[in-house]
C-alpha cells in the first residue's frame, strides 16, 4: 500500500508555503489564507492566462492549466483569478475544437506545447478540456453557499465552505467542452490510443467518463493498463488523480492498478520522482496524495 504518512512528511519537509497549503487542503479541506492565495495567483495577465517561465509575458495555455491544477489543490477554482483563466481558455478554442499556444511562443515553447505541432495541439486540447470539464462538474454539484454533500470530488469534504458559491451558476463551458470532446473522439484510434503523448489518454478518459462516453473511456483505459507496469510515478499519479477528480470510483480496476504502481515506485523518503527534475518531486508527490485520498 502507498505510505501516505511518509508522503505527507516528504511534502512538509521539502515543500514551500504554497505546496504545504495544498497538502492541508487535500488532507482536511483547510482553507489557505487570503495572502497565500494571492501569492499563488500572482503573475496573471490582464487577459486571464498565466505566462510560462519560458514565455516572457505572453499568456500560455499550458502554463495556465498547470496553474489551475495548483489552484484546484487550494480549493480556489471558484476565485475570480481562476474564473478569468477558465474564461480565457474557453475563448481560445479554435474552429476545429482544439487549442494551440500563441504563435509568438513558437521559438520558446517546449516540445509538448509547440505551436504548429499536431501532437502538442492534441495534448493541449485534452488538458484544457479536462479543466473546463472540472469547472462544469463543480458547477453542477454546487449548492448556494455550500458544496453539495454528494460532490464527486473525494478531496472536497461534504459541507466544506464553498468559495465558488455564486460563481458556479451553471455549466458555462458545456458547449465548448462538447465541441472539444468531438475533436478528441475523432482522434481516438481503434486500439484506444491517440497520435500524441500518453497524458492525452488519461485526460481524455476522464473527460469521456464525465460525458458518459463510457465505451470510449474504457477503450482508453484498457490501452493504459497495458503500460501501467512501466509507467513513471509522475504519470501514474497524474492518471489516477485525473480519474478521481471526475468521480471514477476508487475501486475501479484502473485506479487499483495505478495505486499498485505508486506503491512500487514510492521512495524511502516518502516522495515520488518527477519526470521533469527533482525540483518537481513535491508536485508529483502531491499528485500521488491527491490520487490516493
Amino acid at each position: 500500500m502507498v505510505d501516505l504518512d511518509a508522503a505527507i512528511g516528504f511534502v512538509v519537509a521539502h515543500g514551500d508555503a504554497v505546496e504545504r497549503a495544498r497538502l492541508s487542503w487535500l488532507r482536511a479541506g483547510a482553507a489557505p489564507s487570503p495572502e497565500l492565495l494571492d501569492s499563488a495567483e500572482v503573475g496573471q495577465t490582464p487577459t486571464g492566462g498565466w505566462p510560462a517561465v519560458w514565455g516572457a509575458d505572453v499568456a500560455s495555455v499550458d502554463a495556465t492549466c498547470f496553474r489551475l491544477a495548483e489552484l484546484d489543490d487550494l480549493g480556489a477554482l471558484g476565485r475570480p483569478a481562476a474564473r478569468r483563466a477558465l474564461d480565457w481558455l474557453a475563448s481560445r478554442q479554435q474552429a476545429d475544437g482544439g487549442w494551440e499556444e500563441d504563435p509568438a511562443l513558437a521559438d520558446d515553447a517546449p516540445w509538448w506545447a509547440r505551436p504548429g505541432d499536431p501532437e502538442a495541439r492534441l495534448y493541449l486540447t485534452a488538458t484544457v478540456t479536462f479543466w473546463l470539464t472540472v469547472a462544469d462538474l463543480d458547477a453542477r454539484h454546487a449548492a448556494p453557499g455550500r458544496r453539495a454533500a454528494h460532490s464527486p470530488d473525494p478531496r472536497w469534504p461534504a459541507g466544506a465552505p464553498d468559495q465558488a458559491a455564486g460563481a458556479y451558476a451553471g455549466s458555462a463551458y458545456q458547449g465548448v467542452v462538447q465541441t472539444a470532446v468531438q475533436a478528441l473522439a475523432g482522434q481516438l484510434q481503434p486500439d484506444g490510443t491517440f497520435p500524441s503523448y500518453l497524458a492525452v489518454g488519461w485526460l481524455s478518459a476522464a473527460v469521456f467518463h464525465q460525458q458518459e462516453l463510457f465505451y470510449e473511456s474504457a477503450r482508453i483505459q484498457v490501452s493504459l493498463a497495458d503500460r501501467m507496469p512501466k509507467l513513471s510515478p509522475a504519470n501514474a499519479a497524474s492518471l489516477a488523480a485525473a480519474l478521481r477528480r471526475v468521480g471514477v470510483d476508487e475501486q475501479h480496476w484502473t485506479l487499483v492498478a495505478a495505486r499498485r504502481r505508486l506503491t512500487e515506485t514510492q521512495r524511502s523518503d516518502g516522495g515520488w520522482e518527477s519526470d521533469d527534475g527533482h525540483q518537481f518531486d513535491v508536485h508529483t508527490t502531491l499528485a500521488a496524495i491527491r490520487a490516493c485520498r
